[in-house]
């Protein structure tokens, strides 16, 4: 039995990821560059080709000059794999010239192309110090090599025009790496900070879902509970009451499903709260009645006129007061509660306060417990969202508070 087995399945990259990698061409490969084929050839055709077709007068035999002419550009196929040792081969070579005796060039000096493309090529492929160093080393063997060729050939010209000529190629070539490294160190900043604000957006949605869920969750099940022990309280005495608060129990339920939903819709497909049905200032109205319906007596007043506030801070306030009020039926041991919301020309206010335990609360005790401590954290990311403060906390004259201010100016408005 045999079993063959398929090539790895090549993942796609991101676009970002694809303009990072750098662009390697078959210079990087096992092979040769054509570019770089084509570079050499043009360099023996301007450099050696006039005095082999007898264009120009060299010095030495016809052999001699093409060998050195070939020597000194051959290197150049592979500069862009190897360009420290295609410098120190293309120096050795102009430095035995020099010694020989043979020019392969129509100028006094060898140095000429092949030198400023060697050291072009080595500044821009290496560290600038490295660059540095061997074009410095490979100058000061050059100077060397013409100085004996000098004394040993006294008849021949000689001139030191590779200073000039490196030093234009290194100049030009390290300032061709030090852009492309810009190019790409800014590249990477960007592809950085693109990465951490995603981080963020993702951070800042999985909070604010977790919050979401918390109200929702938490608002839903304090009222099962307040109903469903209610319901088995008076399942014996009062049937028709005990029906009533397992309606309600239903209700409650199918309304935290729609709004879980709109949750979770909202996960798949970003959009503004009150395009997935999300609740705003026109409904704490109806959450008001929903809880007096559960046995919460609320005092509901509004101060001034709403201006065009943005969904997401409508939806903000809503669950403020939607938690807050879940706190007093889980935690307050009271059947009052007081709601305010107050527009004015610059803040909105939203004001959720109790008067403590009394003795008439028909509330059962079984729900009360300490909490998590989720409900007050939670407000307070949401009230620092829109730069607000939140305030709670007992109040002197017994019971507790919560009053979250919101600043409104011409930013918040729609």
């Amino acid at each position: 039995m045999s079993v063959t087995s398929s090539p790895p399945r090549q993942v796609a990259r991101p676009p970002w990821q694809q303009r990072l990698t750098p662009v390697r061409g078959r210079a990087d490969s096992t092979g040769p560059d054509r570019i770089d084929i084509a570079i050499a050839i043009i360099c023996f055709a301007v450099i050696t080709g006039p005095l082999l077709m007898g264009w120009a007068s060299g010095i030495g035999s016809m052999s001699a000059i093409a060998a050195f002419g070939a020597a000194a550009v051959a290197p150049l196929i592979v500069r862009r794999r190897q360009p420290l040792a295609v410098l120190v081969v293309v120096s050795a070579v102009l430095c035995l010239a020099a010694v020989a005796g043979i020019r392969f060039t129509p100028w006094v000096s060898n140095a000429g192309l092949a030198v400023a493309i060697a050291v072009f090529t080595l500044a821009d492929r290496r560290p600038r110090r490295e660059s540095l160093l061997a074009t410095g080393i490979v100058l000061i063997a050059m100077g060397f090599a013409a100085r004996i060729g000098v004394d040993l050939h006294i008849d021949q010209e000689q001139n030191f025009v590779q200073l000039p000529i490196a030093a234009v190629a290194w100049l030009v070539g390290d300032t061709t790496r030090t852009r492309r490294e810009y190019r790409q160190d800014l590249a990477e900043q960007q592809r950085q900070r693109a990465a951490e604000e995603e981080r963020r957006i993702r951070a800042e949605e999985r909070l604010r879902v977790s919050r979401d869920v918390h109200d929702l969750i938490s608002h839903t099940l304090s009222m099962v509970a307040v109903r469903s022990g209610v319901a088995r309280l008076l399942i014996d005495e009062q049937p028709g009451e005990a029906r009533r608060a397992l309606s309600a129990i239903e209700t409650a339920s199918r309304s935290a499903l729609n709004e879980l939903r709109a949750v979770l819709a909202q996960i798949r497909e970003p959009g503004r709260p009150d395009e997935l049905g999300e609740p705003g200032l026109a409904d704490i109205a109806d959450l008001v009645d929903g809880l007096r319906r559960h046995g919460l007596v609320v005092e509901y007043h509004v101060v001034g006129t709403a201006l065009g506030y943005p969904a997401l801070l409508q939806t903000t306030v809503y669950r403020i007061v939607q938690e807050a009020l879940t706190n007093v039926v889980k935690h307050a041991h009271t059947d009052r509660a007081r709601v305010e919301i107050r527009h004015a020309p610059h803040e909105l206010t939203a004001s959720i306060t109790d008067d403590g335990p009394t003795a008439t609360a028909g509330l059962p005790a079984a729900i009360a417990d300490t909490g998590s401590g989720l409900g007050l954290a939670g407000m307070r990311e949401r009230v620092s969202l829109f730069g607000g403060r939140l305030d709670a906390g007992p109040r002197p004259e017994g019971g507790f508070a919560v009053t979250a201010s919101f600043p409104v100016d011409g930013e918040h408005h729609v």
